[in-house]
């Protein structure tokens, strides 16, 4: 048994939970803590932290740590979000921090965040598999933003992250002139026109049969309001009158009736406000409330890491299916693409044990090859920019930020010539646990992955899918790719000639590409 903490520095409340966690017993919470802190208020009004306010958190992380050594915690890890990531004076208060309590708080981006959501959702019960075996949508409302995920068939088809923070909303209603009893509609007004984006980009007709809500606030509508436990299943009248009733109190009656602090009171109404709407967009008859948190989401996630728990549910598949369907969006070439894939597989699958790539590597080169024509739809002769941008523009759960940065760098360099000291890394490499890689290894990844791609995309370059048994084999150093093909294979022939420098300059091996002896 292992004793783990997971903090959460959040744009509201900082909190802190102890979990027990082994493999024969999963992971069960007995401690959880929560300290009001408004350091969103400072970030989205002012673009910094305040001074006071970072010595606040300062004392409230020092109590955590204390409570930490009370429980003879282990290991911990403690993740921050939208507040203290887009604040200007980030990296002095994670400084300040580290210095004063010994803490190592990391900054996490949207999607690595609404993934342990996903986690703690898988863990909390078989409900989420079962949703996601239908047509299922999880809505999770932030104080910074909220995010729509749509799963069809037990994978996820889409997720966009949305700029519908609660508290964003909050602080800007507190300026309006108008009488208190308008803004849950004047909120609705505002949200409007975001989820109609989003239907037409995302949902078109598509209707849900289960609807996901989770965020801080509808646990404390529904768990502290409603005296309700995790896992309340509403039909979406319920739901819908439910969420009605509390946009359409005053905050005070919202503070006594979740036992909640006026200040947490005031971003009920627009969430409920939110949850209503999308409710009502996604046309769901039935919500569950699963009642997780960020910080269920964390252990979860280190759980998993720690071989200590196994997810029914395969988030790999998630990513894979999503990006299928950002290919379709972006009008890819659906048979081209298979045959890419294919033949990357392949390569890779010979390779693999040699050259030291790992299964999470096989898993971006499939991104990567499943979207490597999406820039296309923007520009035919600037595609790689295109789809790199596309990519590093659009959001992968179950992927990190910074296996993202690897996927749309690998799409980059397809066919432009690889420069070492080119390539840009967004990604803050020191806010990663555990990461034994350093930006050079970080770069020949990328490399030995675009190699490969290349050499698969030049397989198919007459996009007529020629090669259908292609066998793939090391031979006396080199890299034989074989096809019983009759056909004209000039142009695959001569494309594999140009990709050949860089695939040996890489791997030390000459790819060739032969027709099978009769």
């Amino acid at each position: 048994m292992k004793m783990f903490a997971a903090i959460d520095v959040g744009s509201f409340d900082t909190e802190i939970a102890i979990y027990e966690i082994s493999e024969e017993h999963g992971i069960r919470k007995i401690d959880h803590v929560r300290r009001q802190l408004t350091i969103g208020r400072d970030t989205y009004n002012d673009g910094k932290i305040s001074l006071p306010v970072m010595r606040e958190l300062i004392r409230v992380l020092e109590q955590f740590r204390e409570r930490m050594d009370g429980y003879h915690v282990e290991d911990y890890r403690a993740y921050a979000a939208s507040a203290l990531r887009e604040a200007t004076n980030s990296r002095i208060i994670l400084d300040q921090i580290r210095n004063a309590t010994g803490l190592q708080v990391h900054t996490i981006n949207n999607s690595e965040l609404r993934f342990m959501t996903h986690k703690a959702l898988a863990l909390r019960s078989s409900r989420f598999d079962r949703g996601t075996g239908g047509r299922m949508a999880v809505m999770d409302v932030g104080f910074g933003s909220s995010q729509l995920s749509l799963f069809e068939d037990g994978v996820l088809v889409s997720t966009q992250n949305l700029s519908l923070g609660v508290l964003r909303i909050a602080e800007m209603s507190s300026h309006w002139k108008t009488e208190s009893r308008l803004i849950p509609d004047i909120e609705g007004e505002l949200m409007d026109k975001e989820l109609a984006t989003y239907r037409d980009i995302y949902l078109g007709g598509m209707r849900v049969e289960t609807l996901i809500a989770t965020g801080e606030s509808i646990n404390n509508m529904v768990l502290r309001g409603m005296k309700e436990k995790p896992g309340k299943m509403y039909t979406a009248a319920e739901f819908g009158e439910f969420c009605r009733r509390i946009s359409h109190m005053t905050e005070e009656e919202i503070a006594e009736f979740c036992d909640i602090s006026g200040a947490y009171a005031r971003v009920m109404i627009p969430s409920a406000v939110l949850y209503e709407k999308v409710l009502e967009l996604t046309g769901a008859g039935e919500v569950w409330v699963g009642g997780v948190t960020l910080c269920d989401g964390i252990a979860a996630d280190y759980a998993e890491e720690q071989k200590l728990v196994r997810f029914r549910h395969d988030f790999a598949d998630d990513a894979l299916s999503a990006a299928g369907n950002m290919s379709v969006r972006y009008k890819g070439d659906r048979k081209h693409i298979a045959a890419v894939e294919k033949a990357a597989m392949a390569v890779f699958d010979i390779l693999q044990e040699k050259y030291g790539l790992n299964s999470r590597s096989r898993l971006l080169l499939r991104l990567a090859a499943i979207l490597h024509d999406c820039g296309k739809y923007v520009s035919i002769t600037r595609e790689t920019l295109s789809s790199y941008q596309i990519i590093m523009s659009t959001e992968l759960i179950g992927i990190s930020h910074l296996e993202r940065e690897i996927v749309a760098n690998v799409v980059r360099y397809n066919t432009r010539d690889f420069v070492y000291d080119e390539i840009h890394l967004e990604s803050d490499l020191s806010q990663y646990d555990g990461l034994a890689k350093g930006k050079s290894e970080i770069v020949l990844e990328i490399a030995k992955l675009a190699a490969i791609l290349r050499l698969a995309n030049a397989v198919d370059r007459s996009h007529r899918q020629k090669l259908k048994d292609l066998e793939v084999r090391l031979e006396d150093g080199t890299l034989v790719m074989e096809t019983s093909c009759e056909e004209n294979l000039t142009l695959e022939q001569f494309s594999m000639e140009q990709k050949a420098e860089f695939f040996e300059e890489i791997y030390g091996i000459q790819p060739v590409l032969q027709r099978k002896r009769r």
